[in-house]
């Protein structure tokens, strides 16, 4: 028992390890509600999608003296509405879009990025730097990541029926467009609140992987939330105690232990787990 105590409260007796670890548990609340929306309408691409496209912003908001989430944001926000408007002005699918869009800023934001003289880390930002995290940091992602997950439980019912079917929601005079856009600044502004924590590269896999192991281990939609909100705390609480101990990078610590609980849910979800089947 003490041995176990020691694993948890050695961690926490640093005052970097305590911000690391708040910062996490606020970044996996906001991103594991918004996991469950984009599973059920099906954009875990724009998650990802959306991450790569605020590199641009970063260097740009540096340049310009301004805070690098205002950039991350903007830059985040106007490769969905590009998205969106090549969508519906073109032939090529959404999903190639996407591709087309992400790829290209994220391109632009390297070139820009080895162009300008800056003090900011490429794999701080790629990957994240949880340890590095400042007071004003806590505050910053406090901030964004309570005023987004307060919106999203807010309007939860209404964001659910335009995922599930925006033609009801339409019919019974939803503003549908108004949700749409709506979704994404809420996913801009959890991806911008998971810069310090996971990086631009890993915050997909937290926009995702809730959600995933949530669907697999529920049958309605308000439990789908709250097992996806207790699987992302957890795997950010043992991600970030585990990545002090073996003395490794804490967003992959994260992203490796999610992944772990959805190939446990995969195989042993009490409905439709690969070992629960019984054979034909």
């Amino acid at each position: 028992m003490s041995t176990l105590f020691d694993v948890i409260a050695v961690p926490l007796s640093y005052g970097f390890m305590q911000r690391a670890l708040i910062v996490a548990v606020m970044v996996g609340a906001v991103c594991s509600v918004l996991s469950c929306y984009l599973i059920l309408k099906g954009w875990s691409l724009m998650g990802d999608a959306i991450s790569h496209a605020v590199l641009p912003g970063i260097v740009v908001a540096f340049v310009l003296g301004l805070p690098l989430a205002v950039g991350a944001f903007a830059a985040g926000l106007g490769c969905a509405v590009a998205t969106g408007y090549l969508k519906e002005n073109s032939r090529i699918k959404e999903d190639t879009v996407m591709g087309i869009v992400f790829s290209g800023m994220f391109g632009f934001g390297l070139v820009l990025f080895t162009k300008v003289e800056t003090d900011q880390h490429l794999n701080h930002i790629l990957f994240g730097n949880m340890l590095g995290v400042t007071a004003r940091d806590l505050v910053e992602t406090g901030i964004i990541a309570g005023g987004a997950l307060l919106i999203v439980l807010l309007k939860r019912r209404d964001f659910l029926l335009y995922c599930f079917d925006p033609q009801h929601a339409r019919a019974i005079g939803l503003p549908v467009r108004a949700l749409h856009y709506g979704l994404l600044v809420l996913l801009s502004l959890a991806i911008v609140a998971a810069l310090k924590a996971v990086g631009i590269i890993l915050v997909v896999a937290m926009l995702i992987a809730p959600g995933a192991i949530a669907y697999l281990l529920s049958d309605s939609f308000d439990r789908m939330l709250v097992i996806a909100a207790a699987a992302a705390i957890t795997s950010c609480v043992v991600g970030t105690i585990l990545s002090f101990h073996i003395d490794g990078a804490t967003g992959p610590c994260i992203v490796l232990i999610q992944m772990g609980m959805f190939v446990l849910a995969f195989l042993f979800a009490p409905r439709g787990g690969l070992l629960r089947r019984r054979p034909a």
